[in-house]
């Protein structure tokens, strides 16, 4: 059961911009709270999404990592690792989607339309407890990691940098979410989404480098979004797979700061037009 923190009426407060400041703070912290209990009540699939890409690095590291070439040579572990960084953030939005659909279905979306709460709250609370899971889930990787030998060779500056990089495409990917999660009326109705998000991931630099791919499919994996942030993680950390000789891949960075901006750009102010056209 959802449980929320009472809230003033609406004509209780005051219509200065600090004041209103002040209620949509209250606001976006009730929504938190509500949303991360639901971390102590299903506790299972919150371990689940945590723990799932471990499984993911032991199998494909240990498995299949000794069949890949791992281009300009070097340690296949640490030209994944990057990689598992990205895909675990860039898998996450579907968690988003499903959880957006499913408060939607089941009429809290609309008990908290019935509420004095501000709009964009709604929609920042569940940003909110989505980054907490992203960070999270991204701490235990990077332990993973570190337990298993993978290791950062540049400055801790410039590793801090990288995973700001990654989270900041999981903060881009987030508002893809929740827009889909409240334009799509049920949750079996995000099943096609949930299956494209598997090519999306592989038709990317996650497991093996664009060069050994179709020239002409290479080059689409360089530019996705996700390959673009990994590139810049494995150019930051000074791990292998980034030296390839194209536009994009030179300027890695760059580009891992410019698809999520643009990205969230587009979506953030669409996830709020649409939780304020829910009942239209």
């Amino acid at each position: 059961m959802s449980t929320m923190q009472p809230i003033p009426e609406r004509a209780t407060r005051t219509s200065s911009s600090i004041a209103q400041i002040g209620w949509t703070y209250l606001d976006v912290w009730s929504i938190t709270r509500r949303d991360l209990m639901h971390w102590r009540q299903q506790p299972g699939s919150i371990l689940m999404n945590w723990f799932f890409p471990v499984l993911m690095v032991l199998m494909f590291g240990w498995l299949i990592g000794g069949a890949i070439h791992v281009p300009a040579g070097g340690s296949y572990f640490e030209f994944l690792m990057p990689g598992m960084f990205g895909i675990t953030m860039f898998f996450g939005f579907g968690n988003t989607m499903i959880a957006v659909t499913t408060d939607a279905s089941k009429g809290i979306t609309d008990r908290f339309r019935s509420l004095p709460i501000n709009g964009v709250a709604v929609v920042l609370g569940r940003c909110v407890v989505d980054m907490l899971d992203a960070c999270v889930g991204l701490a235990i990787l990077i332990g993973t990691g570190l337990l298993l030998g993978w290791r950062w060779h540049g400055s801790l500056a410039t590793a801090l940098s990288a995973f700001g990089l990654v989270l900041l495409l999981r903060f881009a990917l987030l508002w893809i979410g929740i827009f889909i999660g409240l334009i799509v009326s049920r949750p079996e109705s995000l099943t096609a989404v949930q299956i494209l998000i598997w090519p999306l991931t592989f038709l990317s630099n996650v497991f093996v480098d664009p060069s050994t791919m179709p020239s002409w499919l290479g080059v689409i994996a360089q530019w996705n979004p996700l390959s673009v942030t990994i590139t810049a993680m494995r150019e930051l950390f000074i791990n292998p797979g980034w030296q390839a000789h194209s536009w994009v891949t030179e300027h890695a960075v760059l580009m891992a700061l410019f698809w999520p901006i643009l990205i969230a750009a587009i979506f953030l102010p669409l996830s709020v037009r649409a939780y304020r056209r829910l009942s239209h």
